[in-house]
């Protein structure tokens, strides 16, 4: 089965609402800059029904190089990661 692409997805929701396929991409656009901003600023975008958006700080630790064995250290870093909404697990599986 294939993946959907942006640009189906984009012509089934403007199909859909019964907008148009323009006005859909403007709203998805600005819908994305709004969750890069509000993680960036407060750590966390919350999309109703689906899930959010968090970004979390990882600790250092230690780590192998899986080619030589050699123990290397991996910095500290901050990563934004997606958490699922229970209702959408509970729809799929």
């Amino acid at each position: 089965m294939a993946k959907m692409t942006k640009s189906q997805l984009m012509a089934a929701l403007a199909e859909k609402s019964g907008l148009a396929k323009k006005q859909v991409v403007s709203f998805m656009e600005m819908l994305s800059e709004m969750a890069y901003k509000e993680v960036k600023s407060g750590g966390e975008f919350v999309l109703p029904g689906f899930g959010k958006l968090v970004k979390i700080q990882r600790k250092a630790r230690t780590g192998r190089n899986p080619l030589t064995g050699a123990e290397i250290q991996i910095p500290a870093k901050t990563v934004v990661k997606f958490k699922v909404a229970k209702a959408v697990k509970d729809a799929i599986l």
